[in-house]
């Protein structure tokens, strides 16, 4: 009876705890991850190892997602992931592609072009090498996107404002207003076909969309005047006095900070900067931190209740920060494994190492809180 009791009560400390307002991942714990993992997928054509980081970035998804309007996009990021994929497709048949095939699998009727259209052509000979080529290089694409997607569905754009530095709030403001319309004017647009639909009226058809947008844009615009309302009254846009030497040190850290990351990131992405991308990367974070924290002064708004950063938090972010790095790792050591060969055509194998590194993208489904059910809500009411 002693050891099944240690062991009951053990097993609940084994478990991540459910999320409160005080144990909540941050938002940009959550972006660091997602951003790990886009980066990890730019490095790399196999599709296996995509399809495996899509994987890991819906499990967590899945794992650990609200019921929040803007946690429900992630599968608005995956069809627009398979669109990307069958346009680069379509347009690799239609307009041709420089990659060298000898395996015909059909042709199409090409247009006659203009002398001065040389090197470009409308249909002709479509080979199994180029369709392979283009399968790879959007599936790369729709990686990104659905990485990009699994930040949006967990990380909340309000305390992702509220997390931003002070130089930056005007920004943040309008881009989490940008973030949270669509979500919440899809929102709106199921609400009132569900109430068109138990009142007996039809919800498609021409008429139908105009009854219905009409009442989604008033409510956009209702939300829109109560937000600048409430933000005028909260004395939004007041700023403080700072000496000049101080603005024009926070302008110039800030630009060459922007710059540098740009610069590194773009180093990242490329196949051969990889080695002076990180350091460039490092040192343009510094710069531009140091500029937004001097920027900060000029902003005398307050934060209640600040987001803090625990061991949670930093597991996450760390997550995503390692499946980045031993891509990049695995890129510079075995590169043909990173890449499976087009000519000839060659069939993707899955490398051990970079395999079991990008698993470790599943650590946020471990120690991330979890978030609370409707059952939940049920009981507490």
């Amino acid at each position: 009876m002693t050891g099944s009791t240690g062991t009951a009560r053990l097993r609940p400390a084994l478990h991540a705890p459910g999320a409160t307002r005080a144990n909540a991942i941050p938002a940009g714990a959550w972006w660091l991850w997602a951003l790990g993992l886009a980066t990890a997928a730019s490095r790399t054509t196999n599709p296996l190892l995509l399809g495996l980081l899509v994987g890991v970035a819906g499990y967590v998804v899945a794992a650990r997602r609200t019921d929040a309007p803007w946690a429900r996009s992630y599968g608005a990021f995956i069809k627009l992931g398979l669109f990307v994929v069958a346009v680069r497709l379509v347009f690799s048949a239609v307009l041709g592609s420089s990659v060298p095939g000898s395996d015909v699998l059909f042709t199409l009727p090409e247009v006659p072009l203009p002398g001065w259209a040389q090197g470009v052509r409308i249909g002709g000979r479509v080979t199994a090498e180029q369709l392979v080529f283009a399968l790879y290089e959007g599936a790369k694409l729709a990686a990104l996107l659905i990485c990009v997607g699994a930040a949006n569905s967990l990380a909340s754009p309000a305390r992702l404002l509220k997390s931003l530095p002070g130089a930056l709030y005007e920004v943040g403001v309008a881009v989490v207003v940008a973030m949270t319309f669509a979500p919440n004017m899809v929102a709106d647009v199921a609400r009132l076909r569900t109430a068109r639909r138990l009142r007996g009226r039809s919800t498609g058809g021409v008429g139908a969309v105009l009854r219905i947008g009409l009442p989604v844009l008033e409510g956009a615009l209702e939300r829109s005047v109560a937000v600048a309302a409430s933000m005028d009254a909260r004395g939004y846009g007041r700023t403080a006095r700072v000496p000049t030497a101080v603005r024009r040190t926070t302008h110039v850290l800030t630009l060459g900070g922007l710059l540098g990351v740009c610069a590194g990131t773009y180093g990242l992405l490329a196949a051969e900067g990889a080695v002076h991308g990180l350091p460039l990367l490092l040192a343009g974070v510094v710069a531009a931190l140091a500029g937004l924290r001097l920027g900060g002064r000029r902003s005398v708004r307050t934060r209640y209740r600040p987001d803090r950063w625990g061991v949670r938090a930093w597991l996450v972010a760390a997550s995503g920060a390692a499946v980045a790095l031993a891509m990049i790792r695995a890129g510079a050591v075995a590169p043909d494994a990173l890449h499976p060969g087009v000519v000839p055509l060659t069939a993707p194998v899955l490398p051990l190492w970079p395999a079991v590194a990008v698993l470790i993208g599943l650590l946020p489904a471990v120690v991330a809180p979890l978030p609370p059910s409707p059952s939940d809500f049920k009981e507490r009411s």
